[in-house]
């Protein structure tokens, strides 16, 4: 495999933070304490998600290329870069920064962050995975790849992609 950035600077993570939003009952799939009522899910009230959650869920993602290394402590993701829309309820955009113009990792990366949350939020969710504007040469290509539903569904069908994908997640949910 090529190295696109054999000497990635290192950033130490935050600390793992809960919302002011979050509730009893926790949208997350590996949560330990997600022992609950079951009359809680015969509710038709809509549990509230912010960027700090969603930000917990991708922040320890294995960086495809520097595998021993988070998305976070790379700096390739923040709670800062993912948005709620209030126009619009349950639509989630995340903007990532290769790190890297050249990086060639970026749509695993992207991959990878659609991935997780596909897999951890519920349906009602729509997600755009972004780069960070200026921050790639291939800006426009990769959004429209990490967003076209057909190509992303054929690149989960491929057996080698799949297999990098997994092993970036299989990291996702711990304290980095």
């Amino acid at each position: 495999m090529e190295v696109f950035n054999p000497n990635p600077t290192i950033f130490v993570p935050t600390t793992s933070r809960h919302s002011q939003f979050a509730k009893p009952h926790s949208l997350w799939l590996d949560d330990p304490d997600n022992a609950h009522d079951p009359e809680e899910d015969a509710s038709d009230e809509v549990e509230q998600i912010d960027q700090d959650e969603i930000f917990e869920l991708i922040r320890s993602i294995s960086d495809p290329e520097h595998r021993s290394m988070s998305l976070e402590q790379l700096a390739v993701v923040s709670a800062p870069q993912i948005t709620l829309d209030s126009k619009v309820p349950g639509r989630v955009t995340v903007e990532f920064t290769p790190t890297v113009p050249h990086c060639g990792m970026s749509t695993f990366i992207g991959l990878s962050i659609r991935v997780r949350l596909l897999r951890s939020l519920p349906e009602r969710f729509k997600i755009d995975i972004r780069v960070k504007p200026g921050s790639h040469q291939s800006e426009q290509a990769l959004n429209k790849q990490l967003n076209d539903k057909e190509r992303v569904a054929a690149a989960l069908e491929n057996p080698a992609l799949l297999e990098v994908l997994e092993q970036c997640m299989s990291t996702a949910g711990r304290n980095a």
